[in-house]
């Protein structure tokens, strides 16, 4: 590549390139600090960094070496602060090369691009200043070669001198193609793929206006900002501070016709409990000068929100450019939203919203309101005109409420109707030109509305938002399925969602698209505008379910499962009513509104238990807590325990098994999707365990039973569509965990397994047919599918890799075969597990294992590998007749079990948690064989798992056919 721009007389930031730790510390003293390493052949800045000193530097070239597939690191020098660019570009065989989008990053060089707050098109960039960019993406993409398809350049420009730099260049679609096609509305993939097969793009005519071909360059009259989702409590371990490895989980995109009101919209997309750029009651107060500083200065997830706080303290912007290296366009912008939040009209709006009837609806103003006295009508005029600039700047009706001293949102919306509604814009890549044919929409606040509405029966279908861990592309697929059911059946499909990452926000998936936040105020504006026979909610996670019941409420219609019955299982003492009604059995389980119920209730289950919060999703702030220590520290720590925010307070089942079914039901006959065996034992979060379908070890009259206990639930709860349900077995005895009546995270896994597309069957039985109708029966398996979870572990540095309650993974693979072991193991190697055929094992388990662990052991042993172990396990599996090597804990004197790993002497580690809190040793084996990339299991099932799979694999290799065979 560098000779390549050499060849066209485009710079690049000085580097050099590295092949071992020794060369790299010389090359890099050549240079100079700070520098930057890049790992050849990775994703998303994995095994890089910004190295400020020798230490530094050796550490990370350390982890990029190992990360490198080739073992080769850049070095580059730091051009930390720059302003960064993008271009997406797309070239045809006969040498059409188009500029789909330009793309400017809100946060400066130093910041990867996927965690970035990213904006399209670039704002500070003057035309001369593009066109050179322009020139030299084109000439970039002829002379790497790239001959069809899209490509993705990456620019740095010095603010200081304005120098120019290539930084890389991605000669195929990346995370930035699928946010530059839904920015612009024009499918870079989709016709990628179209030319790699022949085609050209002037023989390819544009989706969204049938008449353009597809060599026009997009023109946008709008505003696109993406803003990444972060998860970083759940890695406690890890400073929530952004660099060059890419730590965001997801994002969300927002169409305004201004910056503005494209951030704020935005903001308000993530679903991380704000409503804007603050003014919501949830800003920061009186922070200390040093701790605010050092939020301005290291990147962060919340920076924005400090550079809020800096504006509204007397903070110049010259002075906040010093600190963040933002550019002072963007930073003006920020600026602007604070000062016009800050002089809104001290007037009390309560007597004006007293003057509106119960019914009204869009009266601009209302004839009450018309009739006031002339004092009073002037005091309206001002408080009108700044609601109008307002919600022009993005600003929400949850923002204006508190920004007026008025706690209602609902009651500020309908004084809000009576003086401005959204208009909506069609996305038509050509900025109104020529007409656009496909309805694919965003709001803004302005005279003329594009919107289409006609008399079509219709249904809304709300998406889940940006990704995050415990919500992912699961519950999108299922919003997918759903657009394809109900446009078969006739309906008009309109979709939600704020998810550039996504399917269900392509334009053609559903008849209409509203790219828009998923709040209360956004998806009634749709709803009103619309006016759907009802909004499915189920498909979409936890996001859509924490709006139904202020849909409802507001009078939408949710089709489906009731709001009713969803209370039932979500109401602990409802779900316990029906549970007794239905001779059912679940762990004793309680709800604390104190820090003294919570002890009192803990004591009377008795330890251990489960507790967590109420409001959560993904297990966030859930732990299995052993004594009344554990549990006050628990308080203290995480939870604020109230009667709005009660605490709920499980029975352990330790050793048990873990059952996930999904099940399909129409009010009266429910159908088996699929019955689960997870892997990992009752107490790690389902979406964290590996899980069989069908069981690989339940028996068939205990199936019978969860089948059984299945279809009663649904009937009981007058299910229609969708259920999941968590079930324990412990001596050979069926609890009910958890019933949530929606699509579930393992509903796609179902679905591939079995060949069923279940979200579409629910659909179809949402909107009226039945399960008869369609012909639905269980699928029995003659095979194995294995779904395996996937961690983020090794972009958090310092965490422990341990499973829990508390869910981590952020993505899921699956292993399909007729034999469980040779499933498991795919579904290891695509996980990233690299199960070793020989070498050596280390085991070490705790007291409770030791028992099971002489089979594996046993297993291992005969299958040819060389067994080591730690004091305790070495003994118990030598009394146990297993010849096993001791080797040294980390405490115990060197060399010990951490030289071993470093020194690649372990191929695969079974360590065990020794209790509640692990002990130091075990994290420190644990998060060596992370860096070197070696296999860890950290249960006993997931070791018994894997032993059957070793022993499948030396049995026979590998073999592939497609699924479809399969059914």
């Amino acid at each position: 590549f560098k000779q390549a721009m050499e060849k066209i007389g485009l710079a690049l930031p000085k580097s050099v390139i590295a092949c071992d730790l020794e060369d790299a510390k010389k090359k890099a003293e050549e240079l100079g600090f700070p520098c930057v390493v890049r790992p050849a052949f990775t994703l998303g800045g994995t095994g890089g960094g910004i190295a400020y000193n020798v230490e530094e530097l050796e550490r990370i070239a350390f982890d990029g070496l190992k990360s490198s597939m080739i073992s080769e690191i850049l070095i580059e020098e730091s051009i930390i602060g720059w302003k960064e660019y993008e271009l997406e570009v797309m070239r045809d065989k006969k040498d059409n090369v188009v500029i789909i989008c330009s793309i400017e990053n809100f946060d400066p060089m130093g910041v990867h691009t996927g965690d970035s707050i990213t904006v399209a098109p670039a704002q500070t960039l003057s035309d001369k200043e593009y066109q050179i960019m322009r020139d030299a993406a084109i000439a970039i993409i002829r002379e790497i070669g790239v001959e069809t398809g899209g490509s993705n350049i990456q620019f740095a420009i010095n603010p200081a001198d304005g120098r120019m730099t290539v930084i890389e260049m991605n000669p195929r679609v990346s995370r930035s193609s699928a946010l530059a096609s839904k920015a612009t509305g024009f499918p870079i993939a989709k016709l990628a793929a179209k030319l790699a097969v022949g085609y050209t793009l002037d023989e390819l005519k544009n989706d969204i206006t049938k008449k353009t071909p597809a060599c026009f360059e997009p023109t946008i009259d709008y505003v696109v900002v993406k803003i990444p989702r972060f998860t970083f409590e759940k890695f406690p371990a890890t400073k929530p501070e952004l660099g060059t490895v890419m730590k965001s989980v997801g994002e969300a995109m927002a169409i305004g016709r201004t910056f503005k009101e494209a951030l704020q919209k935005g903001l308000r997309s993530l679903e991380i409990k704000r409503f804007g750029l603050g003014f919501d009651g949830k800003d920061y107060h009186e922070l200390e000068e040093a701790e605010l500083l050092q939020n301005l200065v290291v990147p962060n997830p919340n920076r924005l929100f400090y550079i809020k706080y800096a504006f509204e303290h007397g903070y110049s912007l010259e002075k906040l450019f010093e600190y963040t290296k933002i550019d002072p366009w963007f930073l003006y912008q920020v600026k602007e939203i604070v000062d016009f939040g800050q002089v809104h009209p001290d007037i009390p709006i309560e007597p004006f919203i007293e003057m509106i009837p119960d019914d009204q609806f869009f009266s601009l103003p209302s004839a009450d309101l018309a009739l006031m006295e002339e004092e009073d009508f002037e005091r309206f005029e001002k408080v009108k005109d700044y609601i109008i600039k307002a919600k022009k700047m993005g600003f929400s009706d949850y923002q204006l409420a508190t920004i007026f001293g008025h706690k209602s949102e609902e009651e500020f919306r309908k004084f809000r109707k009576t003086i401005c509604m959204p208009t909506y814009k069609l996305v038509d890549t050509c900025a109104a030109e020529f007409e656009a044919y496909t309805p694919y929409f965003y709001s803004t606040y302005e005279v003329e509305d594009e919107s289409r509405v006609d008399d079509r029966k219709k249904v809304m279908i709300l998406g889940s938002g940006p990704n995050r861990i415990g919500q992912g592309i699961e519950f999108d697929y299922c919003c997918v399925h759903a657009s394809m059911a109900a446009r078969e059946l006739g309906f008009e499909s309109i979709m939600v969602n704020s998810n550039p990452e996504t399917v269900s926000t392509d334009f053609d998936i559903s008849d209409k698209l509203y790219f828009e936040p998923l709040t209360f105020e956004d998806v009634m504006n749709i709803y009103e505008s619309e006016k759907p026979l009802g909004v499915i909610i189920q498909f979409g996670g936890q996001t859509p379910l924490n709006l139904s019941a202020k849909l409802e409420k507001a009078g939408v219609k949710i089709l489906g499962t009731s709001s009713e019955s969803i209370d039932i299982a979500e109401d602990r003492k409802k779900f316990q009513v029906l549970i007794n009604k239905l001779n059912l059995k679940q762990p004793p389980n309680e709800t604390a509104f104190t820090i003294e119920d919570a002890l009192k209730i803990a004591n009377k289950i008795t330890y251990p238990v489960v507790v967590r919060p109420s409001y959560v999703l993904g297990g966030r702030a859930m732990e299995i807590v052993y004594t009344d220590a554990d549990l006050k520290d628990y308080l203290a720590r995480a939870i604020d325990v109230s009667p709005d925010h009660p605490i709920l307070i499980d029975k352990y089942l330790e050793e048990a098994v873990e059952i996930d079914v999904d099940g399909l039901a129409d009010g009266t006959e429910t159908v088996i999707a699929g019955i689960m065996e997870h892997i990992e034992e009752a107490g790690i979060h389902s979406g964290d365990s590996a899980c069989s379908l069908p069981p690989y070890s339940l028996l068939e009259p205990m199936i019978q039973q969860i089948r059984e206990a299945t279809c009663k639930l649904a009937k009981a709860l007058k299910v229609i569509g969708l259920i999941n349900i968590q079930f324990a077995v412990k001596n050979k005895e069926l609890y009910v965990l958890e019933v949530n009546p929606r699509g579930s995270r393992t509903v796609p896994f179902v679905s591939k397994a079995t060949g069923v597309p279940w979200a579409k069957m629910a659909t179809k039985v949402i909107l009226g047919h039945s399960i008869k109708e369609l012909g639905l029966k269980e699928v029995k398996l003659s095979y194995t599918a294995v779904k395996e979870a996937v961690f983020p572990f090794n972009r958090f540095p310092g965490v422990d890799i341990l499973l829990g309650p508390e869910m981590k993974s952020t993505g899921e693979v699956m292993g399909i075969d007729y034999d469980f072991g040779m499933a498991y193991l795919k579904s290891q190697f695509a996980a990233g597990q690299k199960i070793p055929k020989s070498g050596t094992v280390f085991l070490s388990v705790k007291d409770a294992d030791k028992p099971g662990i002489v089979e594996v052991a046993r297993i291992l042993l005969e299958a040819g590998f060389k067994l080591i172990a730690t004091k305790g396990t070495a003994a118990y599996l030598n009394n146990a007749g297993i010849a096993v090597q001791r080797v040294n804990k980390v405490l115990e004197g060197r060399p010990h079990i951490v030289d071993a790993i470093i020194n690649n002497e372990v191929q695969m580690i079974i360590n065990t948690p020794s209790g509640k809190n692990p002990i130091k040793d075990e994290i420190i084996i644990r998060q060596s064989a992370l860096k070197l990339n070696i296999p860890v299991v950290t249960t006993l099932a997931g070791a018994i798992a894997t032993a059957k799979a070793i022993t499948e694999y030396l049995k026979r290799e590998l073999e592939v056919k497609p699924i479809q065979e399969f059914y």
